[in-house]
C-alpha cells in the first residue's frame, strides 16, 4: 500500500470517529470544547489573584513576626542576663545595694515588668514581693518561663538556693511584641509546651476565613512567639471570578438541557408512548411523530418497526399453525372415538353369538375395560378447548352407568353408590382410574355378584393437589375367594395402575376397602 494512500485515510478516521459517538459523548465534547477558554481564563485569573495576594500577606506576616520575635527576644534576654547578675551579687553580698538598683533601673525601663529577688530562705532581698514565692528548686543559672492567665513569670535559679523571679503581664507583653510602623490587624501569642497566652486576639476572623500562621522561637526555655494575620481577603476580583464560573455553570446546565432535550429526552419520549401503546399485531411507524434529530434514536425507531413487523408475521404463521393443528387434533380425537365404539359394537356382538356364560363374561369383561377408556377419551375431547382437565365425577358416574349396562345377568342386583366430589385431573390419571375402578369392581361382582359398591372421592384438607380415592363393599372383605382372585387374576393389574398414578393402594381386609390418594390438577 502507497504511503499517500494511507495520509488521507488518517485524516478522515477522527471524523468519522467523531459521528460514530453516541449523542451524549457529543454532547459532553462539545460543551468541554466550548466553555474551555473561559474556564481557563477564569481559573488563571483566580489562582493568579490568589497567590499574589497570598504572598504579599505572607511576606507582611513574616516581617512583623521577625521584628517582634527580635524586640521581645531582646529584652527577654536583656532581663535573663541582668536577673542572673544581680542574684550572683546579692548571693555573694546580700547588702549589695549597688546591685540591686541597676536592676531597678533595668525593670523601669519596662512599663508593668516587675521583679524580685529571695535568698534560700524565701526571704526578699531586692525588689518587691507580688505573688506567692514558688518553692521550686531551680539549678544555677536554670531559667523557668510559666505562661498564667495574666502574663508570665521568669525564674533563674542561684548557687545557694536564692531565686531571682520577674513577671511581665500581658498588656507588657503584646505591647512590646507590637511591631512598629503600619501593619495590618494581626494576632499574637505565646506558646510553651502546649500551653497558650493570647497577647492579642485576631479580630474579624470568621470560621471560613483563612489564617497565615508563623511561629518564632525565642531561645528562652522552649518559649515560641506566634503570630497570625487572615489570608486573602474577597475582592472585587474573586468577585467577579466567581460571578464568572457560576454562569459559566448556569450556561452548560442550561445548553445541556436544552441540548440533551431536543436531541434524546422528547424523541425518546415519543418512541417510548408508541412501543408503550403497541399491540399484537400492529407495525410500529416512527414516521407518524416526526422527525428525529438523534440518529441512535432514528435506529432505535428503525430496530422497533422491524421487530413488531417479524413479531406479526410469526403470529400470523402461528395462528394458522394452530388452527391446523386444532383441526388435526380434533380428526385424531374422532377417529380414535370412532374407533372405540366400532371395537365396543365388535365385543358386544360376538359377546351375543358366545355360546357359555363364561365366554360371555369374558367378553363383558373385555367390553368394560375399553368403555372405561372411550369414557375418560370422550371426556377428555369435550374438554380439549378448555385443557382445564377432566371433571373426574362425570368420567365415574358414565362409567358405573356402564359397569352396571355390561354387568352379567347374574349380577342384576349389583348395585354402585357414588360419593364423589368435583374434582379436575388430567388424562393420564383418569385412564388409570377408569381402569382401577374397573378392575375393583369386577373384583367385588366375581366375589359376590349381588354386591353393594360404593365409590368415594374426597380432597384432602392438608393438601391442595390431591384427593382420597376409596371403594368400599361387603365382598371386598377378606376370604378365600378374594384372596384366590387377587393372587391369580387382578392382583398384578390392580397394583400396576396404583404405581403409574405414583400412589401406594391400601386395602382393609376388615372394612373391605381399597383406598389411594391421587393426584388432582384443580377443582371445577
Amino acid at each position: 500500500m502507497d504511503i499517500a494512500d494511507e495520509e488521507p485515510r488518517a485524516r478522515i478516521r477522527p471524523a468519522a470517529a467523531l459521528v460514530q459517538l453516541p449523542t451524549g459523548a457529543k454532547v459532553f465534547l462539545y460543551l468541554i470544547l466550548c466553555l474551555l477558554p473561559l474556564a481557563l481564563i477564569a481559573l488563571f485569573t483566580t489562582l493568579q489573584s490568589t497567590r499574589n495576594a497570598d504572598t504579599e500577606a505572607r511576606a507582611r506576616l513574616g516581617a512583623a513576626a521577625s521584628e517582634s520575635s527580635g524586640v521581645l527576644r531582646d529584652i527577654l534576654v536583656n532581663h535573663v542576663s541582668q536577673l542572673a547578675d544581680a542574684l550572683a551579687a546579692l548571693e555573694a553580698n546580700p547588702h549589695d545595694v549597688p546591685a540591686c538598683t541597676r536592676l531597678a533601673g533595668t525593670f523601669a525601663t519596662t512599663a508593668g515588668a516587675r521583679f524580685s529577688i529571695a535568698d534560700g530562705e524565701g526571704r526578699v532581698i531586692c525588689g518587691q514581693r507580688f505573688r506567692a514565692e514558688d518553692r521550686e528548686r531551680l539549678q544555677h543559672r536554670q531559667v523557668r518561663t510559666t505562661l498564667e492567665a495574666d502574663g508570665m513569670t521568669l525564674r533563674i535559679g542561684g548557687r545557694t538556693g536564692s531565686t531571682a523571679t520577674a513577671f511581665y503581664s500581658k498588656a507588657t507583653l503584646a505591647a512590646v511584641a507590637q511591631p512598629s510602623g503600619f501593619v495590618p490587624e494581626y494576632g499574637a501569642a505565646l506558646i510553651q509546651r502546649g500551653d497558650r497566652l493570647v497577647l492579642r486576639k485576631l479580630e474579624g476572623a470568621g470560621p471560613l476565613d483563612r489564617r497565615e500562621t508563623i511561629p518564632s522561637n525565642l531561645g528562652i526555655d522552649g518559649l515560641e512567639l506566634e503570630m497570625s494575620m487572615l489570608g486573602t481577603p474577597i475582592t472585587s476580583p474573586m468577585i467577579i471570578n466567581t460571578v464568572v464560573l457560576v454562569l459559566m455553570w448556569i450556561a452548560a446546565a442550561g445548553i445541556s438541557w436544552f441540548v440533551v432535550d431536543i436531541l434524546l429526552i422528547r424523541p425518546l419520549r415519543r418512541l417510548r408512548a408508541s412501543v408503550g401503546a403497541y399491540k399484537p399485531g400492529e407495525v410500529i411507524d416512527i414516521e407518524r411523530f416526526g422527525d428525529m434529530p438523534a440518529a441512535e434514536i432514528r435506529e432505535l425507531g428503525d430496530t422497533f418497526r422491524d421487530i413488531s413487523r417479524t413479531v406479526k408475521e410469526h403470529e400470523a404463521d402461528l395462528a394458522e399453525g394452530l388452527v391446523r393443528q386444532t383441526k388435526l387434533t380434533r380428526e385424531v380425537h374422532h377417529r380414535v372415538k370412532n374407533n372405540l365404539q366400532v371395537i365396543a359394537s365388535l365385543i358386544n356382538f360376538h359377546a351375543r353369538s358366545a355360546r357359555s356364560e363364561e365366554a360371555s363374561e369374558a367378553y363383558a369383561s373385555i367390553q368394560r375395560r375399553v368403555d372405561a377408556l372411550a369414557v375418560v377419551h370422550r371426556h377428555h375431547y369435550a374438554e380439549l378447548e378448555e385443557n382445564r382437565g377432566l371433571d373426574l365425577r362425570s368420567v365415574i358416574g358414565e362409567l358405573a352407568a356402564n359397569i352396571r349396562a355390561t354387568a352379567p345377568e347374574r349380577a342384576q342386583g349389583l348395585g354402585v353408590t357414588l360419593d364423589v366430589s368435583p374434582v379436575l385431573v388430567n388424562q393420564d390419571v383418569a385412564i388409570a382410574v377408569a381402569f382401577l375402578l374397573t378392575e375393583i369392581v369386577e373384583l367385588a361382582m366375581n366375589c359376590n355378584p349381588s354386591a353393594q359398591i360404593r365409590i368415594s372421592i374426597k380432597p384432602i384438607d392438608d393438601d391442595e393437589r390431591r384427593a382420597l380415592l376409596r371403594v368400599s363393599s361387603p365382598a371386598l372383605v377378606e376370604s378365600p375367594v378374594i384372596e384366590t382372585l387377587v393372587e391369580n387374576r387382578y392382583g398384578r393389574v390392580i397394583g400396576g395402575l396404583a404405581r403409574q398414578l405414583r400412589t401406594k393402594l391400601h386395602h382393609d381386609p376388615l372394612s373391605g376397602a381399597y383406598e389411594a390418594a391421587i393426584a388432582i390438577t384443580g377443582r371445577p
